[in-house]
């Protein structure tokens, strides 16, 4: 059972290095941001490594409209336990951790009660620009020298051993907090594994990541770009097959194949193309957030009873066993190290889709 979640504020705070911005149309820079005292069930922890998501450009631009300033962006938080509070009892000092999109929720909902705590009744609480109902104003994110959460929130880190890459492993695990889930929780749920034909739509933050996780459930990846620069790159990934979604002969051979197709486009795209590649039952699986509608042909979900479904991200213990999935598969993201100072920068690449595949900061280079 997760506890409740504290209406009232916290007293006591500590100050704490961060990035963030007060304004839509300034940079991210260094800022001095309140963390909150422990309380009997926090830990804190310092931070190794963050992150970048594509969802961390849409709130510091407000492109969904309800950005709350001063903001400090990061959601995919790798990091080291250096405090415990007196009722603490799953962490201890010195311990790898991580926190992903959620920090609280109601705790006593019926999805909370069964470890669904993004649809949490009450509105779950996520790591930055969230209401805060500890500490008050907005929770503020992984950009940031140290975070302070709720035991219950936070995830045990496996150490990737098995990684040739050693530490830059872990930094490369840190993606999984939000790509990873994003991927694993529909692969899980639609049942991705052996005699299963499972189609990914976009090879991007989200999409190299699903096709490294559903090769690893056993099923049969076939990748759907539009960029042919890609295609030996997916096989790289552990695609059986990748295809180019524009040439519609190809496509053809696809028809009425695959049992799960996971979309991670967040642009405008014709989803009925890949409604009609669907075996009877199968499901079509949007991940990424486009700006606009998407428009479905009655007749691509009534022919076959095939459906098009949505997810978002897992609750904490789903993440916490896509963590340890991962770690057994030797499965990170494939990433480029940056330093905070580059942020802006990256930002900027990642708006123009320059990389391959995401950015992690190193935040290590905060305290410079």
């Amino acid at each position: 059972m997760f506890s409740e979640a504290k209406s009232s504020t916290v007293g006591k705070t500590i100050n704490v290095k961060a990035y963030g911005t007060e304004d839509v149309k300034k940079p991210l820079h260094s800022m001095v941001i309140e963390r909150r005292d422990l309380l009997p069930n926090d830990v804190e922890m310092d931070i190794l490594y963050c992150g970048i998501c594509h969802s961390d450009l849409h709130q510091i631009k407000n492109e969904f409209g309800h950005t709350m300033f001063p903001i400090v962006p990061g959601h995919e938080i790798v990091g080291r336990i250096t405090k415990v509070g007196e009722h603490v009892s799953k962490f201890k000092v010195g311990d790898l951790a991580a926190i992903g999109c959620i920090v609280d929720s109601c705790g006593k909902c019926e999805y909370c009660e069964n470890d669904l705590q993004q649809f949490c009744d009450e509105g779950v609480t996520f790591s930055f620009n969230s209401p805060d109902k500890r500490l008050g104003g907005a929770t503020l994110g992984g950009f940031s020298e140290k975070y302070v959460c709720d035991e219950n929130y936070v995830l045990h880190m496996p150490e990737f051993k098995n990684l040739p890459t050693g530490q830059a492993g872990l930094a490369a695990a840190a993606p999984l907090l939000c790509a990873g889930i994003t991927v694993y929780s529909p692969l899980k749920h639609w049942q991705a594994g052996p005699g299963k034909k499972v189609g990914i739509l976009g090879i991007g933050g989200l999409g190299h990541v699903a096709v490294k996780i559903a090769k690893a459930m056993g099923a049969e990846v076939i990748v759907f770009t539009t960029s042919p620069s890609k295609i030996e790159d997916a096989k790289r990934l552990g695609a059986d097959e990748a295809v180019i979604s524009t040439d519609v002969s190809v496509m053809k051979k696809y028809s009425r194949k695959l049992h799960l197709i996971i979309d991670t486009v967040s642009a405008k795209h014709d989803v009925n193309a890949y409604l009609n590649l669907l075996r009877h039952d199968g499901s079509v699986v949007l991940v990424g957030l486009p700006p606009e509608p998407l428009e479905i042909n009655a007749f691509s979900v009534v022919s076959g009873r095939r459906s098009f479904a949505g997810s978002n991200i897992g609750g904490i213990a789903e993440t916490q066993e896509m963590l340890d999935f991962c770690a057994k598969h030797n499965i990170t993201a494939d990433v480029e190290m940056i330093k905070i100072q580059d942020v802006n920068k990256a930002f900027e690449r990642l708006e123009r889709n320059d990389v391959k595949y995401r950015f992690v900061i190193d935040m290590a280079s905060i305290k410079n």
